[in-house]
């Protein structure tokens, strides 16, 4: 009887001692693997045991590459980022959150228990004993948002609003991206050096200025949009009616403006009033008779 009694009595203290070795069992098992504790039936069932003061993330996923799960093998990186951040959390906090991953081929079974049917999958399971319990009714995991894709970032945002405090995540230099534009800031100073006397040269501008101007005002624009044959089926290139227009047509009044406009950098220098040499108030003259040709051969 004095036995039995004292069993009894030395029962409470069992099941504390019992915890706490489960608890620094998956302690040492995060340590082992950076963070990430490797998960079968049974340590499954463990983790998520309905008596815990601990809370958990657990990535279900399929690795092998017989399951050709290509997700699977995107976003295991991510997870493995985020759980060795957690890591170097303090070790007061972090002995109480754990990250776990339970392969397909490990425990098949858990998987049909939680029907499951793709993967990969991440369920957050709360404490259910201490100050950070889960409500009361609320016994079902949180299941992770893929919304976001399948970077270490948003993983690491989202799941901080689990954890006893935030994942110390830092996300990596990207050494590319930098490289990258390095290499272009590199090559268009170099280019500038070369291109900079022609992009400082007035008619180099001049050039862009006419150039625009003749293809805006030329009609040309206007026949692309609408999607207009050079010509008619029987060779016709002047188009009837007043809002029509071929795009040949356009190309005639461009090349007579053309020709007059080219010769303005040398009668700019040339004072001789010759007929190579005229002013150009007196060669733009008859470019507006010309332009004003076109729209007549338009109607």
């Amino acid at each position: 009887m004095l036995l039995s009694f004292l069993a009894l009595l030395a029962l409470p203290a069992c099941i504390f001692a019992s915890k706490d070795n489960t608890h620094e069992r998956f302690v040492k098992l995060a340590a082992e693997n950076n963070g990430v504790i490797k998960l079968n039936t049974d340590l499954f069932n463990l983790l998520t045991t309905s008596k815990r003061n601990w809370s958990s993330s657990i990535q279900f996923t399929a690795l092998d590459k017989r399951r050709r799960c290509s997700p699977c093998k995107e976003f295991d990186p991510s997870w493995a980022a985020v759980a060795k951040a957690w890591s170097t959390a303090p070790r007061s906090e972090r002995n109480q959150h754990f990250f776990a991953t339970l392969d397909f081929d490990d425990g098949q079974q858990i998987f049909q228990k939680l029907g499951l049917a793709s993967a990969p999958v991440v369920y957050n399971y709360a404490p259910t004993d201490g100050p950070r319990k889960q409500a009361p009714g609320k016994v079902n995991p949180i299941s992770y948002d893929f919304s976001q894709g399948f970077d270490a970032e948003p993983l690491a945002a989202q799941l901080s609003a689990i954890t006893p405090i935030p994942i110390p995540y830092r996300a990596p230099i990207n050494w590319a991206l930098w490289g990258t534009g390095g290499t272009f800031g590199l090559v268009s100073v170099l280019a500038l050096r070369f291109l900079a006397p022609i992009f400082r040269n007035r008619w180099t501008w001049a050039a862009i200025t006419v150039i625009t101007s003749l293809v805006m005002t030329s009609g040309f624009m206007f026949t692309r949009i609408r999607g207009m044959p050079m010509t008619a089926a029987n060779g016709q290139w002047i188009a009837p009616g007043f809002q029509n227009q071929r795009p040949f047509v356009s190309f005639l009044p461009d090349a007579d403006l053309g020709s007059p406009i080219a010769k303005l950098p040398r009668s700019a220098k040339n004072p001789d009033l010759s007929v190579d040499g005229r002013n150009p108030h007196l060669i733009l003259g008859p470019c507006f008779v010309l332009q004003g040709q076109k729209q007549r051969l338009s109607i």
